[in-house]
């Protein structure tokens, strides 16, 4: 059998999905790596270094999709034309943002191929060591206030000088999920004061326990926002008025907000209105993660940097992919543990509809859509 990968053809993607340290995995699993020409450049792996793990190298897409039995990608859609001649039953398993590209996925369940969507993957402890969205969002959480720290006009840490002391950063993190937590780790680690706010208070230990400050809108033990969720969820419009309320009195106080809250296939909350921004300081920063989905700040513009009345938004994009060759590695980890779930003892493909991994993240089971789309 062999598994395929081709170039990412996404604007700002220099991720791939298959590193040469798991294309050595794959022969373990009987599957032959073939891998487009310059797959990997962008995240720093040569084709000699796939080469010399045993892949091979092909010149064109056409060329890996049509020997390929499971094709792995990373956010490329990949185009089955016509005139390609795929396997019967292809696998196609990447992070393929199933809620936006619905029209794609309906117009491939035709051509009597499996796909699985890898942001679909359930957050149970078996598939822990297949969670990609964990993954990238760590370090896209890490990139976020590394960047911060390049925007911002002032040091992080607290500096003690012969001409005086200059006080640390006070940094807000909105959103403690798994972006958020590694910005607070890391904003800790650069030395800035850090607190963070989120809906779900049983994530304020974890906070504590990073060293910052935990945040939160007082609720009665009868509202939805005690109820526990792996997500955030999105609350009703007398807690949005708290929030609000709440957030903007730590904004005022804070040089930097890196902002983190996404809620699956809506768009995200307004946690930073216009009023909010306004009250903040000359020359504070905002990174917003949130922006791919509208953003968390109202005047956040996905994929630009620009000041509103003083105070420098971003709204970047495919954080992870600007740490390529750690987010490469990891997801290409993730793609492995999920492909080794599906090839049975006889070295076959097998995908069990009743493991509720596989269940929860499949886009298409030999041609006919799930109940997902």
């Amino acid at each position: 059998m062999h598994i395929g990968v081709i170039k990412e053809k996404c604007k700002f993607e220099n991720r791939v999905a298959i590193t040469p340290d798991i294309a050595k995995k794959y022969s373990q699993l009987n599957l032959n790596v073939l891998v487009e020409k310059n797959s990997g450049l962008e995240a720093g792996y040569s084709d000699e270094k796939y080469v010399t793990a045993g892949s091979k190298i092909c010149e064109t897409e056409e060329e890996v999709i049509s020997q390929s039995d499971i094709l792995v990608t990373v956010s490329t859609l990949p185009e089955i034309k016509s005139s390609y001649k795929i396997k019967s039953n292809l696998i196609i398993i990447g992070l393929l943002s199933p809620y936006e590209n619905k029209k794609y996925i309906k117009s491939i369940a035709i051509k009597n191929i499996n796909c699985i969507a890898m942001e679909l993957m359930p957050r149970i402890t078996r598939a822990q060591s297949m969670d990609a969205l964990s993954s990238q969002s760590n370090l896209a959480g890490y990139r976020a206030v590394i960047d911060a720290a390049y925007l911002i006009n002032k040091a992080l840490p607290m500096m003690m000088t012969a001409a005086g002391t200059i006080i640390p950063a006070k940094i807000l993190i909105l959103g403690a999920g798994v972006a958020g937590l590694q910005a607070i780790a890391t904003a800790k680690r650069l030395g800035g004061i850090v607190s963070a706010f989120d809906v779900r208070p049983e994530v304020e230990e974890q906070v504590k326990s990073l060293g910052a400050k935990f945040i939160s809108v007082e609720t009665s033990k009868e509202s939805n926002v005690k109820e526990k969720s792996v997500y955030a969820k999105e609350m009703d419009d007398k807690y949005k008025l708290m929030q609000i309320k709440k957030i903007e009195d730590a904004a005022q106080e804070s040089d930097i907000i890196i902002s983190t809250a996404l809620i699956p296939g809506k768009k995200s909350p307004l946690l930073i209105p216009y009023s909010t921004l306004e009250k903040m300081k000359t020359g504070s920063v905002i990174v917003d993660l949130a922006g791919v989905a509208g953003g968390n700040c109202e005047a956040t513009k996905y994929g630009e940097t620009y000041s509103y009345k003083g105070v420098l938004v971003s709204g970047p994009i495919n954080l992870a992919s600007m740490i390529a060759s750690d987010s490469s590695a990891l997801y290409a980890k993730n793609i492995f543990n999920l492909i080794s779930l599906i090839i049975n003892d006889e070295n076959n493909i097998n995908i069990d509809m009743n493991d509720e991994i596989i269940a929860k993240s499949i886009l298409i089971k030999d041609g006919k859509l799930t109940n997902i789309i």
